[in-house]
């Protein structure tokens, strides 16, 4: 099948993405002629790399660790979503060649998490262009906000911008929220993460559990969480959902989400 447009996920690294499989079987699926590829990008080439996308075909690209932040600077147009928030996930490139910045993590965070947040005590740990989203999304919806990093000056500047609480160590909550890169070393042990999150005083885990991260079984954190009776959602499904908001922004179709989920899930 020739190949009429091109999209892609950029990282530093993306090797472990799932977003080309997941993508990919969505347009097999509804017959479009579209392929999405892995784009790794060091950071100090990242602004140069997106200037160039156009060029190649390329419609739209997701964003992931590290450069959502950067991502939202270098583009021409920025939705209020993007704004807001002050990071992007998803570039959308015009015919003209503008580069528009969206998010889509915190409209896909709240329909992964699927439950009434107004009035609840949420915790998120981290403070990169992830935790931002979801810590606007969760502000937006009427949850009390707290924010935890291991550098507490990154939290405070994310707190002061969103105008949410930044705290020392975590404490009790009702959602918790796991934004950071912690997780993605495989060799950590579930004592391991629970301390390098300094969620080791906690008596029992809260009453909802996400982890962004995701991986071949469940996260320690979400482990933890899961022997505890708390409600999980994992990384794969948040992956999903902002993924799915994504394909739609790029295509005006909208994507089958089982076979999304499917493919995301199968690797």
């Amino acid at each position: 099948m020739q190949v009429t447009a091109l999209c892609g996920v950029l990282g530093f690294p993306v090797g472990h993405s799932r977003s080309p499989a997941m993508h990919n079987a969505a347009y097999r699926a509804l017959g479009l002629d579209w392929r999405y590829v892995k784009l790794p990008v060091p950071p100090a080439l990242l602004s140069e790399t997106v200037r160039a996308l156009h060029g190649s075909g390329f419609r739209g690209a997701n964003v992931t660790i590290p450069h959502k932040l950067d991502a939202f600077a270098c583009a021409d147009l920025r939705t209020p979503a993007a704004v807001a928030i002050g990071a992007a996930n998803t570039l959308t490139f015009s015919d003209d060649g503008a580069i528009e910045a969206h998010n889509t993590d915190a409209a896909g965070f709240l329909a992964a998490l699927d439950m009434d947040v107004r009035g609840r005590r949420a915790l998120v740990l981290g403070a990169g262009g992830a935790a931002r989203a979801v810590v606007w999304a969760l502000r937006e919806a009427g949850a009390e906000v707290s924010v935890w990093n291991r550098t507490p000056e990154r939290a405070q500047a994310l707190a002061d911008d969103l105008k949410v609480s930044a705290i020392q160590r975590p404490a009790t909550c009702d959602v918790l929220v796991n934004a950071t890169s912690v997780g993605l070393e495989p060799q950590l042990d579930e004592a391991e993460m629970l301390k390098a999150l300094q969620l080791d005083e906690l008596v029992s885990p809260p009453q909802a559990v996400a982890d962004l991260v995701y991986g071949e079984e469940p996260t320690p954190l979400l482990a933890w969480a899961e022997r505890g009776g708390s409600r999980t959602v994992d990384g794969v499904e948040m992956l999903v959902r902002q993924g799915a908001l994504s394909f739609e922004r790029w295509t005006g179709v909208a994507p089958p989400l089982d076979v999304m989920r499917a493919a995301a899930a199968s690797r």
